[in-house]
């Protein structure tokens, strides 16, 4: 084995040497950055980052400071079902240009920047959580599109998380009994008939659900109709809480 100081140097090299033939190149518009899986000044400056002053459930961000717990209109009209959602983005035209490749274009190299911005916008979802299941694919979707987008980020937000006692990661705690098609295009109440009964909890997870928080992993919250189908899933299955957290919400 070699020792510590010549392995780093050895590692530092070859780090030099691949990004002297394949420099990384920015996550938003492919213009060469100093380390990878990052996005350039220019781009970090044109995200739409989301942070407080927000609503207290659905983070949706608000002109100015309302107090402590506010909740925006929606959520008072009509409470959803999960206790709390939280996303890094809001989904506009530049996230739009990180989302559709990771999710439809093969880009899984993305996930790794996603669920980092995740694991910061949904810290407290993480530290009450006792497990993080992501939101899942039907198998024929999955079978075209050969990776779970949720899934990817799952992993990478439990990894990130900086809790004393770390989730566990559930990867197939829910299922998609049935094939829903694309949502894209459907009205809020669309969306809700679409996905009604369309999930159910594996098996084997069972017994591990009662009495217990959830983190719901998701790439993109629109309407909220896919989240909240799952919570309700996972509270008649005896969850205590269940909270969402994505990388981008639609306002």
């Amino acid at each position: 084995m070699l020792p510590a100081g010549l392995s780093h140097a050895c590692a530092h090299a070859g780090r030099l040497l691949l990004d002297s033939v394949l420099p990384p190149l920015c996550l938003g518009c492919n213009d060469i950055v100093e380390t990878p899986g990052t996005l350039c000044a220019a781009c970090w400056q044109g995200f739409s980052f989301i942070a407080p002053p927000y609503c207290a459930r659905c983070a949706c961000p608000f002109a100015e400071d309302l107090g402590e717990g506010a909740l925006c209109g929606a959520c008072l009209a009509h409470p959803p079902r999960y206790r709390r959602a939280r996303a890094a983005l809001v989904y506009d035209t530049r996230s739009r240009r990180l989302v559709l490749p990771f999710k439809h274009g093969d880009r899984t190299d993305m996930a790794r920047a996603c669920g980092r911005w995740m694991a910061s916008a949904g810290a407290e979802l993480l530290a009450e959580a006792d497990l993080v299941a992501p939101v899942p694919l039907h198998w024929r979707r999955l079978f075209t599109r050969r990776y779970n987008q949720a899934q990817l980020l799952a992993r990478v937000v439990v990894r990130q998380s900086i809790a004393k006692s770390p989730p566990r990661l559930a990867p197939d705690l829910l299922r998609r009994r049935r094939w829903t098609g694309s949502q894209t295009g459907l009205r809020a109440q669309e969306r809700r008939g679409n996905v009604r009964q369309a999930f159910d909890i594996h098996p084997r997870w069972a017994s591990e659900v009662a009495g217990k928080t959830v983190l719901l992993v998701d790439d993109v919250l629109t309407t909220g109709a896919t989240a909240a189908e799952c919570a309700r899933m996972l509270k008649a299955a005896g969850a205590q809480r269940v909270g969402v957290l994505t990388v981008a919400r639609v306002l």
